[in-house]
C-alpha cells in the first residue's frame, strides 16, 4: 500500500472512531470531525508495513496509532489518552 492510500485509510478510520465512540464530556456534545481535522504526527515505511501516529483538531488530548501489516493485509488501529506531561530540568 502506498503512503497516500495508507494515510487516507488512517484519516478515514480516525475519523470513524471519533464520529462513533467519543463525546466532548464538558458540554455533553458529539463529536463530529472529517478528514481535514486529522492530521499525521510521525509516518513510517519498512518494506511493505507503514505505521502512522495521528491526532486531530479536537482539544481532547487523544492520539491514535495505525499499523499496517503488509504480510497479513491487515491494520491495527489504537487510541491512546494523553493522561500527564511533566517538564524536567535538566542540569547542563
Amino acid at each position: 500500500m502506498d503512503n497516500d492510500k495508507f494515510i487516507e485509510l488512517c484519516k478515514e478510520k480516525v475519523v470513524e472512531y471519533a464520529n462513533t465512540t467519543m463525546n466532548l464530556s464538558s458540554i455533553n456534545k458529539p463529536v463530529h470531525i472529517n478528514k481535514s481535522d486529522v492530521y499525521v504526527v510521525w509516518l513510517n515505511r519498512t518494506l511493505q508495513n507503514n505505521k502512522a501516529l495521528l491526532s486531530t483538531t479536537v482539544s481532547n488530548g487523544m492520539y491514535y496509532e495505525v499499523t499496517y501489516n503488509g504480510d497479513k493485509n491487515e491494520l491495527y488501529f489504537d487510541a491512546y489518552s494523553h493522561v500527564h506531561n511533566r517538564a524536567f530540568k535538566l542540569d547542563e
